[in-house]
């Protein structure tokens, strides 16, 4: 499976990196590549990195997201992780670093969305 990169500028001057596909040690660099990218041609107030469409990330992944914050905070800009899918949010607490990333929340599909029960 390869990996597609998705750049769009928000609202705010936020700007989001959306991957699309498998995160790992063939692909990670791209991730890098796009986070210096957006870097190097503006100074956007976040970077959003989208990985609600990530299927699998292995550690050398989740180096390049971790070299690619540290990108970011020498530049004063934060990079977040939005939406990560359930496989990418397991290995972001496994390795501790869901914290480091913003602590977000695990995406779910509206038809996977768990069921809340009224008095739960």
């Amino acid at each position: 499976m390869s990996l597609s990169i998705v750049k769009s500028v928000l609202s705010g001057g936020v700007v989001e990196i959306a991957p699309r596909g498998e995160v790992d040690v063939d692909t990670a660099y791209e991730v890098r590549e796009a986070i210096a990218e957006v870097l190097a041609k503006s100074r956007p107030t976040r970077i959003e990195l989208n990985m609600r469409l990530v299927t699998f990330i292995d550690s050398v992944g989740i180096s390049a997201m971790v070299a690619g914050f540290q990108t970011a905070g020498v530049s004063g800009v934060k990079l977040v992780v939005t939406q990560p899918s359930r496989f990418v949010h397991r290995q972001l607490w496994v390795t501790g670093l869901l914290g480091l990333f913003g602590a977000p929340e695990p995406y779910f599909a509206e038809s996977a969305r768990p069921e809340v029960l009224p008095g739960a």
